[in-house]
């Protein structure tokens, strides 16, 4: 999609930009980030669908001019000679039309069933709805009952009526309908995103609905960095708008610093267990993935693996005071089955390949890739295949070396914890520390070991242990499944999974696989008191 944005202070022509698949406008309060997404609604009024989470809550302004795309154009299309109706919300509004589509879709099924032809019963808005709404909120359940919605919940002994929702159930199920009810391919316009949001189910949310509508461009209109840099697309930051001349100071941004954060305060609200993986806060693979691979997890990144393992030991010893699950991701790297089953008793999960990179390599996924592009799975799996066994056969000895530091380092860190009750025994150990290790013979067991996997052609193995960069480059994958760059490699992978489907399962599951990750225990359901 190309956009046209507004005038940049100190140019003189307009920018456009083009390939927008999704775009987040960032600045602080008063920036006039708002007053950049009008002037493009504006340029594109037909075309854009505006939200906002205050809508649920704010009347509605009756003398402002209604857009046929819109809350309340649908609505007026259906129910403005019903004078009767007197909804004063947007929400309400959306509401209305919920279940107007609800009745709709039983009575079309029901006509065509009547007149003796087949018929299924398609999904409506609203079911779509309630799968993600419940996915926000799985201790809650919508159910229809005697002619209405009504919330079941785990934490409360009875039901109740849809529109006593809390503020926040309203706003999450709002923003998922009214996503799902704009016109094929808007412009979805998105004020404050995160409003009455925890942050830890934000992301999670507008994921699952940027992947129910890929065919539209969202705009986000936003102050929270955080939010921002979880967002794929073109990041804008508007710093100032000049009246007199209607124009903007923005800029591009790719990147953001990541704030201080407390990590206690942000989880806690959120009713998923955790999980913590390495990583940065903005364009780390590991922020980017795991969130849509493991997704009945709160996925938290912390940095590296040092700062992961530390955390999720003191968030379990916490676990009588938050009641949450955690459990924490760290690469392999060169870590013996020793090390990693150690992590795993701690509840730290290391996967069968050396890096997070590698899991994108794996045959699932890079099936599932050449699958969606048109390819030949079989012919790309092979090449790729061939591409990597050469490449590790490339840097058998600088492989081997690697690992041999790694454990050699290892071992005498292991050594020299040994107790000593006196200095002289203490210095007698250290002088002698290095008698029993043998580096030689530890590295040509490892180059033999890899040179077993290259006759072999023991992908899987070589995975496992080969750490390089590089790899998703050098395997060819890019150019097999008809991508110029890794990135747009990675990109489509993460695309295929918020897009969800047959391939996206196959995707999720091929990399869980590689984990052999506990899924989170059930929170039982409390019994409805008669």
């Amino acid at each position: 999609m190309e956009i046209k944005l507004p005038a940049k202070k100190g140019e003189t022509a307009d920018k456009t930009i083009s390939g927008v698949i999704n775009m987040v406008i960032v600045g602080a309060n008063g920036a006039g980030k708002s007053r950049f997404g009008k002037e493009i609604e504006q340029r594109y009024y037909d075309n854009t669908f505006r939200i906002s989470a205050l809508k649920t809550v704010m009347p509605i302004d009756e003398t402002a001019e209604v857009k046929a795309n819109s809350i309340t154009g649908e609505y007026n299309k259906y129910f403005k000679e019903n004078k009767q109706l007197s909804l004063k919300t947007e929400f309400e509004q959306l509401f209305a039309l919920l279940i107007r589509e609800e009745m709709q879709n039983l009575i079309d099924y029901k006509n065509e069933i009547s007149q003796g032809r087949e018929a299924q019963l398609k999904p409506s808005t609203l079911d779509k709805t309630q799968v993600m709404w419940e996915k926000i909120f799985p201790h809650h359940k919508i159910i229809r009952s005697n002619g209405k919605l009504e919330i079941v919940s785990d934490t409360s002994p009875n039901n109740y009526n849809a529109m006593q929702m809390s503020h926040g159930e309203k706003v999450v199920l709002y923003l998922i309908a009214a996503s799902l009810i704009a016109r094929p391919n808007s412009i979805i316009i998105v004020d404050e995103p995160e409003m009455h949001l925890h942050p830890s189910m934000t992301s999670s949310l507008w994921n699952d609905i940027e992947s129910q509508r890929p065919d539209c461009c969202f705009i986000y209109l936003t102050h929270d960095l955080n939010f921002a840099v979880s967002r794929s697309g073109k990041r804008i930051w508007v710093k100032s708008y000049d009246a007199e001349t209607n124009s903007f100071d923005y800029e591009f941004i790719e990147n953001s610093d990541s704030l201080p954060e407390d990590i206690y305060l942000e989880l806690l609200g959120g009713r998923k267990p955790v999980l913590f993986v390495e990583g940065d806060t903005t364009s780390s693979i590991d922020n980017r993935l795991y969130p849509l691979v493991f997704t009945e997890y709160t996925v938290k990144p912390l940095g590296g693996c040092s700062k992961v393992i530390e955390v999720t030991r003191a968030f379990s010893e916490m676990k009588n005071f938050h009641m949450l699950e955690s459990r924490g991701i760290v690469d392999r790297d060169r870590r013996t089955s020793h090390e990693v089953e150690y992590l795993r008793s701690k509840n730290i999960y290391v996967p069968n390949v050396a890096e997070v990179e590698n899991l994108l390599l794996i045959e699932p996924v890079v099936r599932s890739v050449a699958r969606c592009t048109g390819n030949n799975e079989e012919q790309v799996f092979k090449a790729v295949k061939q591409g990597v066994i050469k490449f590790f056969k490339s840097s058998i000895e600088e492989q081997a070396l690697i690992h041999t530091r790694h454990r050699i380092r290892n071992g005498i860190e292991f050594r020299i914890d040994t107790r000593a009750n006196t200095i002289e025994e203490f210095a007698h150990h250290i002088e002698h520390l290095t008698d029993e290790i043998d580096s030689r013979f530890t590295y040509t067991k490892l180059v033999e070991k890899f040179n077993r996997f290259v006759r072999e052609e023991n992908y899987p193995a070589i995975l496992k242990f080969f750490n390089q960069k590089a790899m998703i480059a050098q395997s060819k994958v890019t150019i097999l499944c008809g991508f110029s760059t890794p990135d747009q490699y990675i990109n489509y992978i993460l695309f295929l999974l918020k897009r969800g489907g047959v391939e996206a399962e196959k995707i999720r599951e091929g990399i869980k696989a590689c984990f052999n990750l506990e899924a989170p225990a059930k929170i039982k359901p409390r019994k409805k008191k008669r």
